[in-house]
C-alpha cells in the first residue's frame, strides 16, 4: 500500500502545514508548490486540495497559525509580570523570541501579501496579535505614562521596535550569534524605548 493512501484522517491538514513550513525554510514562501508540499508530506499531489484551494490558501493558513501562536506567546509572557511596563517589555521579548523559534512562520506572516489580503482568517489572527500589544500599551497609559501619545501610534512604535530587532536577527544581520545575545540586546532596546517613551 502506498504511503499516500494512509492519510485519510484528520491529521492531513497538520501534516501538510508542517511540510509547507519545512519547505518555506528552504526555498522561501514564494518558491514552493503544493505538489512539492504533497511529495514531502508523503501524500498524493491531489491530497492538499482536500484542505486548501491553492498555494495562497496554504500560505494564509501558515500565517494564521503564526499570528495565533505569536499572540499566545506575548500574552503568556506578559501575564507573568506584575506591572504594566514589565508586561509590555516581556511581550516584546516574546515577540523576538517567537521570530527566533519560528522564522518560517515569521517570514510568511510579514514577507508575503498582507494578511488582510490572504484570507479573513489570517486578517483576524493578525488583528488579534496587534490587539494584544495595544492592550498592553493602554495599560501603561492608564498608569499615567504615554498619556499624551495616541495609543495606536504608541502601539505601532512598540511593534516597530521589536519587529526591527526580530527581522535583523533572523536575517543574521545583528552582531550576536546566540539567542541569549539577541535577547539581551532586545531587552536593552526595549528598556531604552520605554525610558524615552
Amino acid at each position: 500500500m502506498k504511503k499516500s493512501t494512509t492519510y485519510h484522517h484528520e491529521n492531513l491538514r497538520e501534516t501538510l502545514l508542517s511540510a509547507a513550513i519545512s519547505l518555506i525554510g528552504e526555498v522561501g514562501p514564494a518558491a514552493f508548490t503544493l505538489r512539492e508540499v504533497a511529495r514531502r508530506a508523503g501524500v498524493s499531489h491531489n491530497a492538499p486540495y482536500r484542505h486548501f484551494r491553492n498555494r495562497e490558501d496554504l500560505i494564509a493558513a501558515v500565517a494564521s497559525e503564526g499570528f495565533r501562536e505569536l499572540a499566545k506567546a506575548m500574552h503568556a509572557a506578559a501575564e507573568k509580570q506584575n506591572n504594566a511596563f514589565d508586561r509590555l517589555k516581556h511581550a516584546g521579548l516574546a515577540y523576538v523570541g517567537f521570530a527566533l523559534r519560528k522564522p518560517e512562520h515569521f517570514t510568511v506572516m510579514f514577507d508575503v501579501p498582507r494578511s488582510e489580503d490572504l484570507s479573513p482568517e489570517a486578517a483576524t489572527a493578525a488583528k488579534e496579535a496587534f490587539a494584544e500589544l495595544s492592550l498592553l500599551v493602554q495599560a501603561i497609559q492608564a498608569d499615567g505614562r504615554f498619556a499624551r501619545i495616541d495609543p495606536q501610534q504608541q502601539a505601532l512604535y512598540a511593534w516597530s521596535t521589536v519587529h526591527g530587532i526580530a527581522k535583523l536577527a533572523i536575517a543574521g544581520r545583528l552582531p550576536y550569534h546566540t539567542k541569549s545575545g539577541i535577547m539581551h540586546f532586545a531587552a536593552f532596546v526595549i528598556d531604552q524605548s520605554l525610558a524615552n517613551g
